[in-house]
């Protein structure tokens, strides 16, 4: 889990990503190091996603349910929170207040 407020050195791309008819969006941030990651906030709602690399979900505030790949339950996740996705796999979300989150591509 990251413990970082705030970044330095990067490079922001200037459009955002934009999913669900705008109910989801996430600015994409490159580190100096060349790794990246995403920074975005989730509105209530239901989601799918889907992983190419594997991913670490840092919730910095909000509060959703997650349902893992190969899981039968759901689990609570609140801010302060890190969940982790694998490659090539997709995940439910169930968002129950408005959530900030930093996803950071692990390859």
């Amino acid at each position: 889990m990251s413990n970082e407020l705030e970044f330095q050195n990067v490079s922001v791309a200037r459009e955002a990503n934009v999913y669900f008819d705008g109910k989801v969006t996430s600015r994409t941030i490159v580190l100096a190091d060349g790794s990246q990651k995403t920074l975005g906030v989730m509105l209530p709602g239901e989601y799918e996603f889907g992983t190419e690399a594997a991913e670490e979900m840092d919730i910095s505030s909000g509060e959703l349910d997650v349902l893992l790949p190969e899981a039968d339950d759901w689990l609570h996740i609140r801010e302060a929170q890190v969940f982790h996705v694998p490659a090539n796999a997709s995940f439910q979300l169930k968002v129950h207040r408005i959530t900030h989150y930093c996803c950071t591509y692990l390859r």
